[in-house]
């Protein structure tokens, strides 16, 4: 018995060793785990103490709260504890929170930054502080001053003393930048937002602060006199009214569904907003209930954090190699020790171009930060250079084509990325355009994919795309995808054959999508096909007439101009052609341009459209399906947790519709 527990208790130390380590990386320098496996250490250590708690001390890390001070700055003693918050993982975990902790509540974003807290007397910022160990932290006071989200003084009726809790943060649109910079200047790279954040606000010279472009918004309060508000919500307008930054995106919740819809939407909005995120915070929103519920030694019982899946994780870079897409671009890209990430095992992440490459500082053989955001291609941040012991290597860019060795060179002088020329020719291109043009957005040939391309033009089968609607099952039994091993067409290759007589009859824009013309989209080409017709008329007409297109303009135009000026080019469209694909446009179910000439914006969840066939229906009526809402911006049309965008609309005095507006203006151009 003394033996398992003498074990036990090694067990314990080595675990909360390690968890304060990381802890104190992540709040006083830069940590070298994702959060994701830092919550698995923290979670680790409390499944030891639960399954034997008298192995459970005071000062557990479960306990604490941040970090203890360690840097240079001047200790400085909160009025008021900072706390920290549980979390959940699973909407089990939450549904079981909000049963034992009665309503109403306020859903607000978990903003991946650090935390700052503000003390203003009679109206002034008197201090600054970090976290810290929740008791003490650090005098930032300077820094604090040059952020512009930052009042020096509140405005209106402000109380004489309010202790305020905010987040600030990096904008990952600012990122990129602010890290090629740091690189210029002969530093190292930072992994994410938040560790640039973490940094920029224990910069010793606040003018160096300033270059961070650090923002900061509210999401709770401390010590207060002279201001009782009833709710939390109440505070947050009082707050806003002062002149305080604070989030767009709080909502308050009646019930716990309606946290529960909240966290759903969030789940699949993880970018849509201004800053990181990794989670939902939940809180009730009663203060005389908080007070109620009280809080354990580091967290109050009246808030919860729900954490989403990670979406950054770390892993080993193996290697830098090179791709060759449709256009000829040769791409970068990241190979890696798998890593499970955002549902899926990864192995592989995008890297852009060479001067992404030098720009984010990585090397081979680097602990790389990599994100993954739903369904889009995984994409390393940048590395963990802390971890760097010497091994690794730059990446060296190649000069010749991996696919045909044909000499890479910019397609033009100032262009970034570098293109293989052989366009005709070159497998990896050919395979490429193949699959893009059975995608979705093109023809739809479900029997098409990356590998069936592959072995068609490895085989001999095809020798570009020109041929692509007379393939015969006597030119399938040269593939080894397409046939089965006594030598006849397989299932797939019959699936094929008919999926390309369907195919011949899509819209007239999708086979100018599925030409892989550069620069020329979905967008473009339904607005060509649109005013034209036909392909024919397309093909005779100048390029400044085409460039006049709504939606077109110089650029596409004459990129689409040069495309057809290649002999073999004009060859895939008449064999196409001869083949029975679509060359004009079907007059007969011609949608009626109702939206010609209108910018709208389509946010929240809609019952009877999903995103994509919303902005179907726009654009097939002639209509502008845009992203974001701007004083340009003619109708927004609201579905349900249509968040900060419907509050711009409102702020601007667009017009916003709910999903009946949007049939009735889809049906007569006008809202009624």
């Amino acid at each position: 018995m003394t033996d398992n527990f003498a074990e036990l208790r090694r067990e314990w130390d080595d675990l909360a060793e390690e968890v304060r380590r990381h802890r104190d990386l992540y709040y006083n320098s830069n940590p070298i785990i994702s959060d994701a496996e830092f919550d698995q250490l923290l979670a680790k250590l409390q499944q030891l103490e639960d399954e034997h708690p008298e192995l459970a001390v005071p000062d557990s890390p479960t306990k604490e709260v941040g970090a203890p001070v360690t840097g240079s700055f001047d200790d400085v003693e909160h009025l008021e504890r900072m706390m920290s918050l549980d979390n959940v993982f699973s909407e089990e975990e939450l549904v079981n929170w909000l049963a034992r902790t009665p309503g109403p509540y306020l859903t607000e974003l978990k903003i991946d930054g650090l935390s700052i807290n503000l003390v203003y007397r009679n109206g002034e910022l008197a201090q600054a502080a970090t976290r810290g160990d929740g008791r003490v932290g650090e005098d930032i006071t300077a820094n604090a001053r040059v952020i512009e989200d930052i009042p020096h003084a509140l405005q209106g009726d402000f109380p004489e003393l309010v202790e305020i809790r905010g987040e600030v943060f990096i904008r990952p649109e600012d990122f990129p930048e602010l890290n090629a910079q740091r690189i210029e200047e002969g530093g190292k790279p930072f992994a994410n937002p938040r560790n640039t954040a973490a940094g920029g606000l224990r910069q010793k010279n606040p003018e160096d602060v300033k270059k961070r472009r650090l923002h900061m918004v509210c999401h709770g309060i401390g010590a207060r006199e002279g201001f009782t508000p009833a709710t939390q919500h109440e505070a947050y307008e009082a707050l806003k009214a002062w002149g305080l930054p604070v989030s767009e995106y709080t909502k308050r919740a009646e019930t716990a569904q309606e946290v529960v819809d909240s966290v759903r939407y969030w789940a699949d909005h993880r970018h849509d907003a201004i800053h990181e995120m990794d989670g939902v915070v939940i809180k009730v929103d009663s203060i005389a209930q908080q007070r109620g519920l009280g809080a354990t030694s580091r967290a109050p019982r009246w808030a919860i954090a729900y954490k989403y899946p990670p979406e950054e994780v770390t892993t080993k870079l193996k290697d830098i190699q090179v791709g060759v897409g449709r256009t000829g671009r040769v791409t970068p890209f990241a190979v890696m020790e798998p890593v499970f990430v955002s549902g899926s095992t990864v192995s592989m992440a995008t890297l852009h171009n060479q001067s992404e490459v030098k720009r984010k500082g990585v090397l081979i053989g680097d602990t790389v930060v990599i994100r993954k955001a739903g369904e889009i291609i995984p994409e390393v941040l940048g590395p963990v250079a802390d971890l760097r012991d010497g091994t690794e290597r730059e990446f060296i860019f190649p000069t010749l084509c991996p696919a045909c060795g044909t000499r890479l060179a910019p397609q033009k002088d100032g262009d970034i990325d570098w293109r293989c020329p052989n366009t005709r020719s070159c497998p990896a291109q050919l395979s490429t355009r193949l699959t893009y043009l059975a995608g979705r957005g093109a023809f739809d040939i479900e029997a098409l994919g990356e590998k069936g391309a592959e072995d068609l033009i490895r085989s001999g089968a095809l020798v570009d795309e020109g041929d692509l609607f007379n393939l015969s099952e006597e030119d399938l039994l040269q593939t080894k995808v397409y046939t089965t091993k006594a030598g006849k067409v397989n299932a797939s290759g019959k699936k094929l054959l008919d999926n390309l007589t369907t195919a011949k009859n899509v819209d007239l824009w999708r086979v100018i999508v599925a030409l892989s013309i550069r620069h020329v989209g979905p967008t473009a080409a339904r607005a060509l096909a649109g005013r034209y017709r036909s392909m024919q008329a397309l093909i005779d007409a100048p390029v400044e007439d085409l460039a006049e297109t709504d939606g077109v303009g110089g650029i596409i135009a004459e990129a689409f101009k040069k495309w057809f000026e290649e002999q073999w080019h004009r060859a895939i469209v008449d064999k196409w052609a001869a083949a029975g694909v679509t060359m004009e446009a079907d007059t007969s179910d011609e949608v009626a341009q109702t939206l010609e000439g209108l910018t709208v914006v389509v946010t929240g969840t809609l019952d009877n459209f999903t995103r994509d066939s919303a902005k179907e229906a726009i654009v097939s009526r002639g209509g502008k399906a845009a992203g974001s809402v701007s004083k340009k911006t003619d109708y927004v049309v609201a579905g349900e947790n249509a968040g900060s965008k419907e509050t711009k609309a409102r702020e601007l005095g667009v017009p916003v519709l709910n999903e009946a507006g949007f049939i009735t203006l889809l049906e007569s151009g006008a809202a009624q």
